[in-house]
């Protein structure tokens, strides 16, 4: 996943001020300075003059000055000529350019060891990590007043005048507006703090969630996997029972004892010391727990134990997702327009109303298109569908290829994240990137081994390094290493065209992360490609599509669930663990017996909240299905235009504006999921005729 804008996005991205729901202070003085201020300036620089000195006005506290004090600092800072507004506007822009830029680049360093596979987590280690330099910079700048004086020279929009007004605005217009975002809201530091050790607690928890697959026991108590084989949850799970598939032997085996342990996982009946501990065998079936006599890991790693329980692990996954929202909560009183992460998260970060977006959702998963991709996968597997089939891959060319020999080949290739680094630019290339731009990219993207499943950091200092973060185990890097790798490549190039070839620096990124996850889905598509191992198939695209659509169709029920979860946390705010971790279930429930029940002939599965990213990422989830309706929308595009390269470079390019202007201007039509469901039903039709 994305880790870059998670922690950002919470602290720079709060609530706009509806300025008509509360009483604005020093009215008289604001008419006199209005009336003043008109006669030297004339009515357009006065009609913006109301706007900001109301803007500044409704977050001015007693500490910061007198009425008095008030109108001597508009009278200073408002830059009344044209002149100088655009002069400040320029300096505004390259001062939050390298002040952001270089936080970001120290927070990397704090974050450096619990990020990377380096070495061993010290406690220090921890402290570091936990620590947000720019956790004071709003409290300095309102201190100093340099965020009065954006607020009193540049106007915040709520997101139904940003909508009304696209038609009309200006590149200039909208960087004017992410810069008074900045200062939208006045969030105390400490409250930033508690957010970030939040999110340090929960992504190393689960960072470090690893099942050694060698000591998990089936239910006649045989081994199935491979000695060291160490998987993380999730996605190393969901991303083994895709790849046994390919198994004609174990593999449904393989996959049931996965579906397992995932259920251990959801309940939190898995036996603590099974987490992360080769040193025990575990039979999830009856979970006995006993000291394994199999070494297949490094011993000064793990200590030698004389005993052992199968005591749960309880409720210690959900504790750490009560940590996220009550941290999430101490932004709510500073937000008295957007005043729950849910609204922040929608109005905000995504720009989309919720409701659209879960109209969005539904609209995939309670398609009857379902049914008939259902049935063709059932014909394909020769059995009836199971629960974790949702992760049924079989419709991509991949499929055709064993786990052990793409790991082989990947190995080879990449035997540590030094050998991908220099191997960029032949994998730039592969994916239709001209020689030049290829380069152009390679030199801003470094590659470092990461300590979990890995992610992207993109910079936010022009000309410095995006950051690739990738697991490469002691044997080289394997196949599923290479597919996130591959994924978080496109995470990387969108984020160094949309930094550094982006007009404004306030422009750099994309509408929201849905939009970046469009660019990795895109890559992480086309990773057999990079191999050079694509054939051309007549059926092809068909198939693609219907892959699109059955993965779509699993993430949006997850991505509901995780709505669903904060709406039940705001709903009763004083639960404990142990009652969220009975909500969670719940719904999971709910929403697979809805949705999903009727195709998967099982009722009561809990299965689509084991992923990770609910318990550490702050109602990200609703990313990943939006990312993929956007993916297909830019991948018809592409595949019309035969370029991905020049492409991905151009729709990168466009910079953080509205999404359905974005989208209009990158491929000619908003965001929804009608295209997606009309390919969907063309690929029916052609797998019909065959």
């Amino acid at each position: 996943m994305c880790k870059l804008t998670t922690i950002l996005l919470l602290m720079i991205t709060v609530a706009f001020n509806v300025f008509g729901q509360q009483t604005i202070p020093f009215a008289e003085t604001r008419a006199q300075l209005e009336k003043e201020l008109r006669q030297k300036y004339g009515d357009t620089a006065g009609d913006r003059l109301v706007t900001g000195m109301k803007q500044v006005a409704s977050l001015w506290r007693s500490e910061d000055g007198s009425e008095t004090d008030f109108a001597d600092f508009v009278r200073t800072q408002f830059a009344g000529t044209e002149t100088d507004h655009n002069a400040l506007f320029s300096t505004l822009e390259e001062v939050f350019h390298k002040v952001e830029g270089h936080m970001l680049e120290i927070g990397l360093a704090l974050r450096w060891q619990v990020d990377l596979d380096s070495g061993p987590i010290l406690p220090a280690h921890e402290i570091l990590a936990g620590y947000e330099p720019s956790a004071h910079l709003n409290d300095d700048f309102f201190a100093n007043k340099l965020a009065f004086v954006v607020l009193l020279n540049f106007k915040l929009s709520s997101l139904d005048e940003a909508l009304a007004h696209q038609a009309t605005w200006t590149r200039r217009d909208w960087a004017e507006l992410r810069l008074a975002q900045r200062f939208a809201s006045r969030v105390p530091a400490e409250v930033n703090l508690e957010i970030g050790k939040a999110s340090a607690e929960a992504s190393q928890y689960i960072a470090e969630y690893n099942i050694w697959m060698h000591h998990i026991l089936s239910e006649k108590g045989e081994r199935l996997f491979p000695k060291g084989m160490k998987l993380l949850s999730h996605w190393n799970l969901r991303d083994q029972i895709k790849a046994d598939y390919a198994d004609k032997t174990n593999g449904l085996e393989k996959q049931l004892l996965i579906q397992k342990v995932m259920g251990r996982i959801i309940t939190q009946t898995i036996p603590a010391i099974v987490v992360n501990n080769p040193r025990v065998d575990w039979n999830p079936f009856t979970n006995e727990v006993k000291i394994s006599d199999v070494i297949d890991f490094d011993e000064k790693e793990f200590p030698a134990i004389t005993s052992v329980n199968n005591n749960p692990e309880g409720s210690r996954r959900y504790e750490m997702l009560l940590k996220t929202f009550r941290a999430s909560r101490l932004v709510d009183p500073y937000s008295p327009s957007t005043p729950t992460l849910i609204d922040r998260r929608f109005q905000l970060s995504r720009q989309i109303p919720e409701e659209q977006i879960e109209k969005m959702l539904t609209d995939v998963i309670s398609s009857p298109m379902r049914k008939d991709v259902a049935k063709i996968i059932e014909q394909r597997l020769g059995r009836t569908l199971r629960p974790f089939d949702i992760w049924y891959n079989g419709f991509k060319p991949k499929s055709k290829y064993s786990e052990e020999d793409l790991d082989v080949m990947v190995a080879k290739r990449y035997p540590d994240a030094k050998a991908f680094k220099d191997d960029l630019p032949v994998i730039l290339k592969s994916l239709g990137f001209a020689d030049d731009r290829a380069a152009y990219l390679a030199k801003h993207i470094d590659v470092d081994p990461a300590r979990g499943s890995g992610h992207a950091w993109g910079a936010l200092l022009r000309g410095a390094s995006a950051r690739l973060r990738t697991r490469i185990g002691k044997e080289g890097m394997n196949y599923k290493g290479f597919n996130i790798a591959i994924h978080e490549l496109g995470h990387n190039v969108e984020q160094t065209f949309s930094l550094n070839d982006v007009d404004h620096w306030l422009l750099q990124g994309v509408p929201n992360t849905a939009f970046t996850e469009a660019i990795a889905f895109l890559f992480q598509a086309n990773d057999l490609k990079v191999l050079g191992l694509s054939q051309e198939d007549p059926e092809a695209e068909a198939l693609k599509t219907l892959n699109d659509f059955w993965a779509t169709a699993e993430i949006a029920g997850v991505a509901l669930l995780d709505m669903r979860v904060w709406r039940w946390m705001y709903q009763n705010p004083d639960a404990n663990a142990d009652q969220l971790k009975e909500a969670v279930i719940r719904l999971a429930k709910e929403i697979w017996n809805t949705y999903y029940a009727e195709i998967f002939g099982k009722q009561d599965v809990p299965l689509l909240a084991v992923y990770s990213h609910m318990i550490d990422s702050f109602l990200y989830l609703p990313d990943y299905p939006i990312g993929h309706l956007i993916a297909h929308q830019v991948e018809e595009h592409i595949r019309k235009t035969g370029n991905l390269g020049a492409e991905v470079e151009r729709m990168t390019t466009i910079g953080n504006i509205l999404p359905d202007m974005w989208m209009q201007k990158a491929t000619g039509s908003k965001v929804g999921a009608e295209a997606l469901l009309d390919a969907t039903e063309r690929a029916l039709h052609q797998m019909e005729e065959k």
